[in-house]
């Protein structure tokens, strides 16, 4: 696995490698990069909230946040 670090415009871009969760389904899985486990101090067994935004015609933009208990 490997993470690809930018930054442009101001903000933070990390990359990494998607792979599939289980053989016969469409679930897929990927590895947290360090720097956003830090920046939401992720543990073992958080919940996190998933959405996407679109932004036009072409801009999509999926934002993750931490739930807290």
């Amino acid at each position: 696995m490997y993470h690809l670090i930018r930054i442009y415009n101001g903000r933070l871009g990390l990359k990494s490698k998607v792979g599939l969760a289980k053989t016969g389904t469409s679930s897929l899985r990927t590895t947290i990069p360090e720097g956003i486990v830090e920046y939401l101090n992720l543990k073992p067994g958080d919940i996190l909230d998933w959405s996407m935004e679109i932004i036009g015609n072409t801009g999509r933009v999926a934002l993750v946040k931490k739930v807290e208990k």
